[in-house]
């Protein structure tokens, strides 16, 4: 799957005009490799460790490619910060956001699948994708307030 990713990326960037880098493929490599939600400061303190030549602004606009090019979703939490999670094809996930520790937890529901496609044929809708991101409070921030 991520020899998969990495084509995918390569062929996008080609029709983009892009030229292929070392420098983007070490990011792909440290997105890839990640199993959380990620935000772009996170990412590159990991990546600078070893390679330390590649700058926080190389991330960022690789990120921002990532997302453009379908590998990457955006999550905006209450702190204003950006988190960048995977993209599977044929998979998809909502989110519980947590505003006071910013723990994401991620719920699959068909009922709810069920519900926005109803909605959609009910106004001659076709939804194309869609991301549910639902804001408040986990049950560790419930209990300390």
């Amino acid at each position: 799957m991520i020899l998969e990713k990495k084509k995918a990326f390569n062929a996008f960037a080609a029709a983009k005009g892009l030229r292929s880098t070392r420098q983007r493929d070490i990011i792909l490599d440290f997105f890839l490799a990640t199993r959380q939600h990620v935000s772009v400061e996170e990412l590159y303190l990991k990546i600078k460790a070893s390679h330390p030549g590649i700058g926080h602004a190389t991330v960022y606009r690789t990120l921002k490619l990532f997302t453009e090019a379908g590998l990457a979703r955006e999550i905006l939490l209450n702190d204003g910060q950006t988190r960048y999670e995977h993209v599977s094809a044929g998979e998809h996930h909502d989110h519980l956001v947590c505003t006071g520790c910013n723990t994401i937890i991620e719920f699959e529901d068909e009922t709810i699948e069920k519900l926005q496609k109803e909605i959609a044929l009910l106004h001659g809708f076709m939804i194309k994708s869609h991301k549910l991101e639902l804001y408040g409070l986990c049950a560790a921030c419930r209990a300390k307030h």
